[in-house]
């Protein structure tokens, strides 16, 4: 029979949609055409499937070949077609058998030795073909990561060759069988910083209710130190929560199994476009905030940032998700992430240092600071000072407070969360905050003067409430009171100021 039916998958986004690779041998002059709106990556896999097929001693049959890659609305891109391409030629020519191909989804990028590549996107792929009841052949090099989707049943190959001897019988290729395990965290530790009392709390209480922080200080006072010990202390990652950080890094090629159940610290530089903060392309791809998915953004020198690329972050920090458009498609991303920011003072950076250093005048400083927009930093829940370290606390000996003791505290805090609400503060609807943020008496009277002094808007009166229902929560705290009240309300004077 000279046409051979074969099955693999493309990525839209989050989404692998199925691809119906159909190949047909015809007489005429010989020839090779790939039909079925294929991206130069996908046309280019006409000379390396030929070179894999000769250098692996198989016949390239001199006739008509087409190959049509269904549905043919579908973009296709990147190497991962190479695999079903090259066994639907071998199928159509006789030389494997036809029989049971349609147990079978294959990807694999093809080496001109015949070797398999790995691929990029293999997480969603498998969680499709196994929802489809079929198997899934991919190289060695992706088993791991597609074995993460439970009941998935892998085939890993490192050769056209191997997959050719499976499918004909003639040796067999072993289901994957390991399960992976998380590593040990090895993220920096808390004890490393010396003094920042008050920063080392506002960082508690963000990791323990999901909430974003912006730290303002002069240069060198541990604001990017700081940050990076925040994964270190964050709850620990669900299943589901891992699946989903695991997929959006396959995506671009970038998951790797040591780093399972361990949050993603992203930290771009402040040249970054638009495009490489919230994703995009003509194929989109997830950007960096989608990438920090259930981890941590870092953004440091914030003002430093295209204002529109800044603005852009305001809609998934509300939202977690983000949709990314063009001419002929969309693709949805999810954006879950906690920002993390870090600024100067002032253009020098040395307002308020002890030492006198500044020089800028008030103009420049409002210039700068208004470099962020008030939208914007109205939604980034505490906004802290990070002062210049005094003498006595760089020259103190001994560690700080480890990560694993904040790290406990953070727990035990989110487990009161899940338990009363299902989910982190941070994400509470305005319903749910007057079901459980309600103050008492006297933090109502407090929070009407900061209303009243603070001229705090009602999308920052809600993330007072919430803070200061995490600040309850690490106290182990049913109610919410007027201390957790002035504590929240300090966290949001920066803004003011």
């Amino acid at each position: 029979m000279a046409l051979a039916v074969l099955y693999s998958r493309a990525l839209t986004g989050m989404e692998a949609p199925l691809v119906t690779v159909e190949v047909h041998l015809s007489n005429g002059l010989p020839s090779f055409n790939l039909v079925g709106l294929p991206e130069i990556e996908v046309k280019e896999s006409k000379d390396r499937v030929r070179s894999a097929l000769l250098n692996a001693q198989f016949e390239f049959p001199a006739r008509r070949i087409t190959v049509n890659l269904a549905p043919a609305d579908l973009p296709k891109e990147s190497g991962r077609f190479d695999l079903p391409i090259a066994l639907g030629i071998l199928a159509a020519s006789g030389q494997i058998p036809l029989n049971d191909l349609a147990q079978y989804e294959f990807a694999g990028e093809l080496a001109l030795t015949g070797a398999l590549r790995p691929i990029r996107g293999a997480l969603a792929m498998t969680c499709k073909a196994s929802q489809d009841g079929r198997a899934f052949v991919l190289p060695t090099e992706n088993a791991a990561e597609a074995a993460l989707v439970e009941e998935a049943i892998i085939y890993p190959a490192s050769s056209l060759l191997e997959v050719c001897a499976h499918l004909t019988g003639r040796q067999l290729l072993a289901r994957w069988q390991e399960v992976p395990e998380a590593s040990q965290r090895s993220y920096p530790d808390f004890s490393e910083v010396k003094g920042q009392t008050h920063a080392k709390r506002a960082l508690e209480i963000a990791a323990a209710g999901g909430h974003s922080i912006l730290m303002a200080g002069p240069p060198g006072t541990g604001k990017t130190m700081l940050a990076a010990r925040l994964p270190g202390i964050l709850p620990g990652m669900t299943e589901i929560q891992a699946l989903e950080s695991a997929a959006i890094q396959s995506l671009n090629g970038g998951f790797k199994i040591e780093h399972w159940k361990q949050r993603a610290f992203r930290s771009p530089h402040h040249s970054a476009s638009g495009p490489a903060l919230v994703g995009g392309g003509g194929n989109p791809r997830p950007g960096e905030i989608s990438l920090a998915h259930h981890g941590v953004l870092f953004l440091d020198e914030l003002p430093e940032f295209a204002r529109p690329v800044l603005e852009a972050l305001r809609e998934p920090l509300e939202s977690g998700r983000i949709t990314i458009s063009r001419a002929a498609r969309q693709a949805d991303f999810p954006a879950r992430f906690q920002l993390v920011a870090a600024m100067n003072p002032c253009p020098c950076g040395y307002l308020g240092h002890p030492g006198g250093k500044c020089r800028c005048t008030p103009d420049q400083v409002a210039r700068y600071r208004g470099k962020i927009s008030g939208p914007l930093l109205d939604r980034i829940d505490l906004q802290i000072e990070v002062p210049a370290l005094s003498e006595s606390d760089l020259t103190r000996q001994g560690a700080g407070e480890p990560s694993a003791a904040i790290q406990a505290r953070v727990e035990a805090a989110y487990g009161r969360q899940l338990a009363r609400q299902g989910k982190a503060n941070a994400l509470l609807t305005t319903q749910e905050i007057d079901q459980f943020c309600r103050p008492d008496a006297a933090g109502e009277g407090l929070l009407k003067q900061a209303i009243a002094r603070l001229n705090l808007s009602a999308r920052a009166y809600h993330r007072v409430l919430k803070v200061a229902r995490t600040i309850a929560d690490l106290a182990d705290s049913e109610g919410v009171s007027s201390g957790h009240i002035a504590e929240a309300i300090q966290y949001r004077r920066f803004a003011q100021g």
